[in-house]
């Protein structure tokens, strides 16, 4: 039998950029296509098999709950980290390791529009069970037009830090609870320098998603998604 791996959804950010709508409204509440944008990621990742989920949240983090109870609607568990205050994305995680358990774990956000299928990381978390020095595993996209920059580079199923041809971190990982060792929960921590310290070490390994993959950052992008699921009709 296949270990039931859990999923973190991480939606406490304050949707800064999305404001006047997230003044009232958390931003993975937002609709786009006749559903929140976390209620899409939820879908997803229970046609993948995921079907025991942690969500954090802070900003309007209770409205969250009410709109997703415990999950049953969606035929998964819910488990909810209330951090009260963002504590970035490392740091809420940590926050949370208590709900997740000691197995690696699939993290993504609850506030972007994605088509990739999760189902492709659970032989990447068996690995990662099994094997101690593989501590996460990214998934990249091409980088969109704000942030032309990129974050990192595959190199060989690696991702290192620097180099020619970087691509953007679409948020969708799978991490060791190892790979948190030493943060203290209720604090705030970046997840980048972790990575990049495991990247150093060659423990961090990647893979190229080029399908559909979206950054909602503006009221702007999210009617233009909302337009565009109701032509295609996605389900």
């Amino acid at each position: 039998m296949t270990a039931p791996y859990k999923a973190m959804i991480l939606a406490a950010g304050l949707g800064e950029r999305m404001r006047p709508l997230t003044e009232h409204t958390p931003k993975p509440l937002l609709r786009a296509g006749g559903k929140p944008l976390i209620v899409w990621q939820i879908e997803r990742l229970k046609r993948a098999g995921f079907e025991r989920l942690v969500i954090n949240h802070a900003h309007l983090g209770l409205q969250i709950e009410r709109e997703l109870g415990d999950g049953s609607a969606y035929g998964v568990g819910i488990a909810y980290s209330d951090e009260g205050v963002p504590l970035e994305t490392a740091g809420g995680i940590v926050t949370a390791l208590h709900l997740l358990g000691d197995a690696p774990f699939v993290v993504t956000n609850g506030d972007v529009y994605t088509e990739f299928d999760y189902g492709r990381l659970r032989p990447v978390l068996q690995d990662m069970a099994g094997n101690p020095d593989h501590l996460a595993h990214l998934v990249l996209v091409d980088n969109p037009p704000h942030h032309p920059q990129g974050d990192f580079v595959l190199n060989a199923g690696k991702v290192v830090a620097e180099g020619e041809g970087k691509l953007t971190f679409s948020g969708i990982g799978c991490y060791r609870p190892a790979l948190f060792a030493g943060l203290r929960p209720g604090a705030k921590a970046a997840l980048a320098p972790l990575l990049r310290r495991a990247m150093a070490e060659g423990r961090v390994s990647g893979e190229h998603f080029t399908g559909r993959w979206q950054d909602i950052g503006t009221p702007e992008r999210l009617a233009a998604l909302d337009r565009e699921l109701e032509l295609r009709h996605v389900a």
